[in-house]
C-alpha cells in the first residue's frame, strides 16, 4: 500500500511537468480584441567609398494594432493599424526624421515632410490582412487600393531631377504589397503553426523586402522550453541575396548586391495563448559589396549593416 501511494504521487507530479513540455504555437486571436506590438531598431551602416568611410546611423519605431475580424480553418482575416512609424538617420552628422504623427507635406522642398506626409497617410488606412495560422501573411486584400491611393499624391510633389525620382522610388517601395507584408510578418511570423515539443526545431524560409533589396531568409527556430504562458525560442536566420535579385534603381543609378551575406539571432518569447509576441530581441550583422554603375561609371561600395531589434506586446 505504501509503495502504491509512493508511485500515485510520483505520477502525479510528473503528469504536470510533463504537461509543460509541449504548447500549441499558433495564432489564437480572440475576435474582434485589439492588440498592440511594439517595434524599436537601431542600425549603423558603414561604406566605404573611394577609400572613405561613410556612417549611417537609423533609428526606427513601429506601433501596430492587430485585431481578428473573422477565422476560418485554413486563415484568419485580420484588420491592421500601424499606429506609429517614426525614422530617425543620421548621415555623417546631418539628422532627418520623419514622422507619421505630423501630416507632413507632400509639396515641400524636404524629403522629410514629404515622408511623414505618405507615413502618416499609410497610419491612418487600415490594412485587411489574411494570415495563416503560423502568422504568414498570405494577402493583403486591399493593398492595390491603398498603394494607388498614396501613389497619386505623389503627382503633388515639386522636387525635381534625381532627388525627385529617389523619394518617389522610396515612395512606391514602401506601399508595395511586398513591404506591406514584411512590415507585418516581422511582427507575426514566428510560429510552427501547430503543437511542438521541447527541443523541437523548425524553419521558416521568406523572402523580404528591405532598403530596396531583395533578401532570402532562412530562420531555425527552437523551442527552448515552456515557463507559464510564454515560450521561449532562440531563432537564428542565415540572411543572403537571392539567386537573381533585381537590383536597386535610383536617381539613375543601378546597384547589385548579389554577394550580400548576413546573420540573425534572436530571443523570442510568445504568449502561448495567443500566438503573439511577448518580447523579441535579435541582433543582425550582414556585409555586402554593392555593385554601382550609371552613365559613364561604375564602382564597388563595400557596406558593413549591424542593427539590433526589440519587439514586446503592448498591454
Amino acid at each position: 500500500m505504501k509503495k502504491f501511494l509512493l508511485s500515485a504521487i510520483a505520477v502525479m507530479c510528473i503528469v504536470p511537468l510533463m504537461s509543460q513540455q509541449t504548447a500549441t504555437l499558433k495564432l489564437n486571436l480572440e475576435k474582434n480584441k485589439t492588440y498592440r506590438l511594439r517595434s524599436a531598431s537601431k542600425q549603423t551602416v558603414v561604406q566605404t567609398v573611394s577609400g572613405n568611410q561613410q556612417t549611417v546611423e537609423s533609428e526606427v519605431l513601429y506601433t501596430m494594432s492587430i485585431k481578428m475580424i473573422d477565422a476560418t480553418p485554413e486563415f484568419l482575416v485580420t484588420e491592421i493599424h500601424f499606429d506609429t512609424i517614426t525614422t530617425k538617420t543620421n548621415t555623417m552628422g546631418k539628422v532627418e526624421s520623419f514622422s507619421s504623427t505630423v501630416e507632413g507635406d507632400i509639396k515641400s522642398s524636404e524629403t522629410s515632410k514629404i515622408m511623414s506626409y505618405i507615413m502618416n497617410r499609410l497610419s491612418k488606412s487600415a490594412l485587411y490582412v489574411k494570415l495563416d495560422y503560423a502568422g504568414q501573411p498570405l494577402e493583403v486584400l486591399n493593398s492595390k487600393i491603398l498603394s494607388e491611393m498614396i501613389l497619386k499624391d505623389t503627382s503633388l510633389i515639386t522636387l525635381t531631377g534625381p532627388t525627385a525620382s529617389a523619394i518617389k522610388t522610396q515612395i512606391a517601395s514602401t506601399v508595395s504589397d511586398n513591404n506591406l507584408k514584411t512590415m507585418v510578418k516581422s511582427f507575426t511570423w514566428n510560429l510552427p503553426g501547430g503543437q511542438v515539443s521541447t527541443g523541437a526545431e523548425w524553419k521558416i524560409f521568406d523572402q523580404v523586402s528591405s532598403g530596396g533589396m531583395l533578401l532570402a531568409i532562412t530562420a531555425s527556430n527552437r523551442l527552448d522550453g515552456i515557463k507559464g504562458n510564454n515560450a521561449l525560442i532562440t531563432v537564428e536566420s542565415d540572411i543572403r541575396a537571392p539567386e537573381n535579385a533585381p537590383p536597386i534603381k535610383s536617381g539613375g543609378a543601378t546597384v547589385t548586391y548579389n554577394n550580400l551575406r548576413g546573420i540573425s539571432k534572436s530571443s523570442l518569447v510568445v504568449d502561448t495563448g495567443t500566438g503573439l509576441v511577448t518580447e523579441n530581441k535579435s541582433k543582425t550583422s550582414i556585409s555586402a559589396s554593392l555593385g554601382v554603375s550609371a552613365p559613364g561609371f561604375s564602382m564597388e561600395i563595400p557596406m558593413v549593416i549591424n542593427g539590433e531589434t526589440v519587439i514586446t506586446g503592448q498591454k
